[in-house]
């Protein structure tokens, strides 16, 4: 009955010694995994997708890679919230309708601005940081574009939980250009000389002039 019980013991010490033998190696990632902050995961999809779309380069075309990267990117942004916020005040005066078409046509010149900015692939990638920072309630994701034999650009991005999801609401280029503040820039004066009817067509000319970059 001794001996039993004495080999009972040692079956599981050695039981326990194998357990941690096979997955203690693993368990650091598998902490990781479950505490990584969800607001990458929208910065890790569009960059993937990037350069997808720089692969499929001149093969695709720019109506291919506009019709790849559209789903990533209408799920990765908040495209509604960020045009609001550009338009800023004049937002509230403006009728549903106008509203709509200038969310639209900011929706179509952020999708042609990838789409013509990844158009070909020379062994450029993307490095997204596993540190996501706080601002406020927002997260600030911070990513590195790689290219060979060039200094990498630093993009970061801004996002805000909606609805249960983190989406981006601003991007920073060499951390420190704000699109937001760069488009509200160049937006403002064409919607007060000429209403929302002007301020489409010139958002739907920047998307032109993307798609021939």
């Amino acid at each position: 009955m001794l001996k039993l019980r004495i080999m009972r013991r040692i079956f599981m010490s050695l039981r326990s010694l194998f357990f941690l033998g096979i997955f203690g190696a693993s368990l650091p990632q598998m902490v990781l995994a479950q505490t990584a902050d969800p607001a990458r995961i929208p910065v890790q999809e569009l960059s993937d997708s990037l350069i997808a779309a720089s692969k499929g380069g001149a093969k695709l075309g720019f109506a291919g890679r506009s019709a790849l990267l559209r789903p990533v990117v209408t799920r990765s942004f908040d495209l509604p919230l960020m045009t609001r916020l550009i338009i800023g005040a004049p937002w509230v005066k403006l009728t549903p309708a106008d509203q709509n078409a200038i969310t639209a046509a900011f929706t179509r010149f952020t999708i042609a601005q990838y789409a013509g900015n990844f158009k070909s692939f020379n062994g450029q990638s993307f490095t997204v940081t596993a540190r996501v920072e706080s601002r406020a309630s927002d997260r600030l994701v911070r990513t590195t574009l790689n290219q060979p034999r060039t200094a990498g650009i630093a993009i970061g991005y801004r996002l805000r939980s909606s609805g249960g999801q983190w989406k981006i609401i601003d991007v920073f280029y060499n951390n420190a250009i704000s699109q937001l503040a760069t488009r509200r820039a160049d937006f403002a004066g064409i919607l007060a000389a000429g209403g929302a009817k002007a301020l489409v067509r010139h958002i739907d000319a920047l998307t032109a002039k993307a798609a021939n970059s």
